[in-house]
């Protein structure tokens, strides 16, 4: 059974295509260590909820946006050796004297089991 790795996170508005570079470059991991399928999605309408919403659950600051992403694994098990083994990928570190586009501290982070799966 497939599982689903996911985040939220909140990126400075003028960091997009740096977020992106990075994006692409820690992708390619999760796909070379067994993702099926890896989602980064940059928020165009992430309205302000009443009592709870996105950019709350961050932390976001003025200027920032928030992005949601999600990667598919074939199985938890997947995903898990993945992870024990991505720690020690170069590509998981920002490059020598940069910092990653966003504050990582604020991520949102969980697994899921898909319960209920609709394609055309």
């Amino acid at each position: 059974m497939s599982y689903i790795d996911g985040f939220v996170i909140a990126v400075p508005t003028g960091n997009r295509q740096q977020f992106i570079a990075h994006a692409n470059q820690v992708d390619s991991a999760f796909i070379d260590h067994g993702a099926t399928r890896v989602v980064e999605a940059w928020g165009d309408d992430v309205p302000d909820g009443k009592l709870t919403d996105f950019r709350r659950a961050v932390k976001a600051e003025p200027g920032e946006n928030i992005v949601f992403a999600f990667m598919e694994w074939p199985s938890r098990e997947v995903c898990d050796a993945a992870h024990d083994k991505m720690v020690k990928d170069e590509r998981m570190q920002p490059p020598e004297g940069m910092d990653w586009p966003f504050d990582g501290k604020r991520m949102i982070f969980a697994g899921f089991t898909p319960v209920v799966t609709l394609e055309q």
